[in-house]
Order: C-alpha cells, then structure tokens, then sequence
C-alpha cells in the first residue's frame, strides 16, 4: 500500500433519534459532506483500488455518496473490526490489504484520528481531530508502521 484515504462518516442524526447507534443514517448536512467529500476525491484525481467500511447505517451511506462521484468505484468491503477500533486494531485491520496500492478506510472517531496521529507522529495520543466528513491522504514510504506516513492532504467540509 503505498496511500490511505482515512474518511471520518459525515454528519449523522442524533442518537435519540434511532435509539441505536449502528442504525443512525446520515443527516441531509451529512449527505451534502458525503458528496463533497466524493467531489473532492475526484477532483484530485484521488480512487481507492480498495474501500473498507465499518458496518454502521451512517459509514455505508457516507462511503456510497463519496463513491458515487468516482468512475467504476470499487465494491465497499465491511469490516466489523472498524467500529470502536483502536489505532493498532485499524493497523492490524490495514496490515490484510497491503496488496492494495490505494486503500481508503471509512470509519468513527477516536479510531480514525488517532489513527492519523499515529502513522504519521509515531504516537496515537497527539491527535488533532476529524470532524464528521473530514479526510486525511497519508502517503507511506515503506512499511505500515508509526511515523512512517507523511500527510499529503487533509480535507474537512
């Protein structure tokens, strides 16, 4: 793998709005971000050979408006391991498609920003933030590993 996409869900509805958390869709702000996002990715001439997803309503809504915008996109693969994963948990996950030269991976926070943190600070504990929508490309020299990526874009709506 030589790039990762890491798309953060865009805007969900509330919880109490569904009563559980993996049923929650995106809000109609969250579809405009999704769409952006997509634009953005096309725009920049940015296609995943490979696209993990987490299992959730609002992470498979997000990932099908973003690809909508892309030529033949790739089939969305869902990976439970996703929701509420751990940096190491998404490195583990990312280790799997390392025959992939451009994976992007659509998840939640704190996984995904931690994650970003931690590939290319070395240390998961020194994040910055993913708001809802928000995209990071992370272009990495040799093997998966911490502080080796360098942040080549990072995309909010």
């Amino acid at each position: 793998m030589h790039e990762l996409i890491l798309l953060r869900h865009a805007e969900a509805v509330p919880i109490e709005s569904t009563g559980d958390d993996p049923a929650r869709p995106l809000s109609s702000r969250g579809e405009q971000e999704a769409q952006a996002a997509g634009r953005w990715l096309a725009a920049h001439g940015l296609r995943p050979e490979r696209v993990l997803c987490s299992p959730t309503r609002r992470t498979d809504e997000t990932t099908q408006w973003a690809l909508a915008a892309i030529d033949t996109p790739p089939v969305p693969q869902m990976a439970a391991e996703i929701y509420n994963a751990s940096p190491g948990e998404l490195l583990a996950l990312l280790d799997q498609h390392g025959d992939a030269g451009t994976v992007m991976l659509v998840g939640h926070n704190p996984g995904i920003e931690r994650l970003v943190a931690l590939l290319v600070e070395g240390r998961s504990d020194d994040f910055r933030g993913m708001p809802p929508g928000a995209m990071a490309v992370l272009h990495l020299d040799g093997a998966l590993e911490p502080g080796h990526a360098r942040l080549d874009a990072f995309w909010s709506p």
